[in-house]
Parts: structure tokens; sequence; C-alpha cells
């Protein structure tokens, strides 16, 4: 039987998951800030030890591959890679976004819009519009919102959810065909059908290369004043 080990740490929530063929068999999840470096690690022995799973046995590991927070993604990506390499077994690279929409849609009828969005700080999301059957309309892509962002969609009835979709609840709140969806985040818990649909089929990554989606250059902020020594 196939066993999965699914990781997301692409916004503060640190979550993981093990699924065979597909089907979650557990997860654990912290909502803390800045927590993922000490906490995957501990993490992930825990789970495997609660589910009676060993590590060696895993046939895989599944990486929410961004788009999302550097730091986090930078995190996620090293202890995937190092674990796929260590244990001889392929890398998979999910969407964060088509997770998010795997969590949502079973939750909806069918003939909704869907947009998840990741908060990228000030008035910019990471998102992407999809169909209910994650037909994409919009690929995956930073977008600053503002009040036309979604003039294209006159007639369509539109879920927002994720933590970026706050800014957009704050310009369109009183629209009847935009709908919000609270408290939704990307979870290792919701990866597991498509991963293992991509194992499947047999689509890896090349743990050498590969680097997580960030959509934006990674800046940091210049100092205001410069010390003398």
């Amino acid at each position: 039987m196939s066993t999965i080990l699914s990781l997301d740490t692409s916004t503060k929530v640190c979550s993981v998951a093990i699924h065979q063929e597909g089907v979650l068999i557990g997860h654990q999840a912290y909502h803390l800030q800045k927590s993922h470096s000490n906490l995957l690690p501990g993490i992930i022995q825990q789970l495997a030890e609660n589910c009676e799973v060993s590590l060696f046995d895993l046939t895989a590991v599944a990486l929410s591959a961004g788009p999302g927070s550097y730091t986090g993604l930078r995190i996620g990506t090293a202890t995937a890679k190092g674990m796929a390499y260590t244990l001889s077994i392929p890398l998979i690279a999910l969407d964060t976004l088509d997770t998010m929409v795997a969590q949502v849609a079973p939750m909806l009828k069918g003939e909704e819009l869907l947009c998840p969005m990741i908060d990228a700080r000030r008035m910019e999301v990471y998102c992407k519009l999809v169909d209910h059957s994650g037909a994409e309309i919009w690929e995956t892509q930073p977008l600053i919102v503002d009040e036309h962002s979604f003039d294209d969609f006159q007639q369509e009835s539109i879920y927002f959810f994720g933590n970026g979709s706050d800014k957009l609840e704050q310009l369109f709140g009183g629209v009847d065909r935009y709908h919000f969806i609270r408290d939704i985040h990307p979870s290792a818990a919701h990866m597991g059908e498509v991963a293992w649909a991509k194992f499947q089929d047999s689509v890896f990554e090349d743990i050498a290369y590969f680097e997580p989606e960030y959509l934006k250059e990674y800046r940091t902020n210049v100092p205001s004043q410069k010390f003398k020594v």
C-alpha cells in the first residue's frame, strides 16, 4: 500500500499528514507564527509513531510548494527534499491554492467559482480562479485587489477563502454574488487525493533542482540607518 507523507508550511500554519492511497490516516497542525523550523521534525516523527508508520515505509513525500511565505516554503522544501533523498523516495509538489480548493469544493453545490487567496501583504494576494471541477479560469498569480478585480464576472457567484480574502471582503462585503468562507487555511490533510493522483501518474520533481513557487522575488527591508563600527 502506498503511503505518502504530506507537508504544508506555506503560511503560519504548520501541518503534516499521512495518507494511504489518498485516504487520510493522520494529521497534525499548529497555528503558530515562525514555528516551522522548530516544530516540523518532531511533528513528522510523532505523527508517524501515532499512525504506526515507519518513515522507511513511506513511498513518497508531498510538499505544498507555493505560493506562500518565503521562509515557510524554504523550510518545508528543505525538509521534504532531505527526506526524499535520504529515504530514496519521490518528491511530489502541489500548488498550495489547489489544496485549498480541494478543501472547500466538497462544501459547495457545484455551480460556483472558487477563488482561494493567500495574503501577500498590503492589498496584494496570491490567488487563482477555478470552476467547481477545478478547471482553471485564472492560473495561480499575484494580484493587487481593487473594486474592479472581478469586473469580468458580473453574472457569476464566487466563493473567496483563505487569509487573503479578508482584503476583498472589505471591498465587496455587500455584494450578493460574492461569498466569503472564513477560517480556511492551507492544510496537509487535504493534499492526499491530489498527491495520490500525481503518484499514480509518476509526476515527480527533481530533488536536486526543485525550488518552491514564490511568484515574487524575496525582498528584505533596507535598514533606515547605517551604524558605524
